[in-house]
């Protein structure tokens, strides 16, 4: 893991196209501010787990009975 250490209005590139901005500090919390491309998927990482979570269940599933037609 890289750590790296941010005041208020700095910034951290990502990929050339990622920029991530310390927006506000507030006591024990940080708001940050994400420009990414549309196509790029970003996620509080409880959210993440959960559409992982969500994901693998299907994945698990048996598939539906199929129905085949009487002839």
């Amino acid at each position: 893991m890289l750590v790296l250490s941010r005041k208020k209005n700095e910034s951290i590139v990502v990929n050339d196209d990622i920029i991530i901005t310390v927006v506000e500090i507030r006591g024990d919390k940080v708001r940050l501010g994400i420009v990414a491309p549309k196509d790029v998927p970003v996620h509080r990482q409880e959210v993440f787990e959960a559409i992982q979570s969500t994901q693998t269940t299907r994945t698990q599933e048996p598939p539906a009975a199929a129905t085949h037609p009487t002839e």
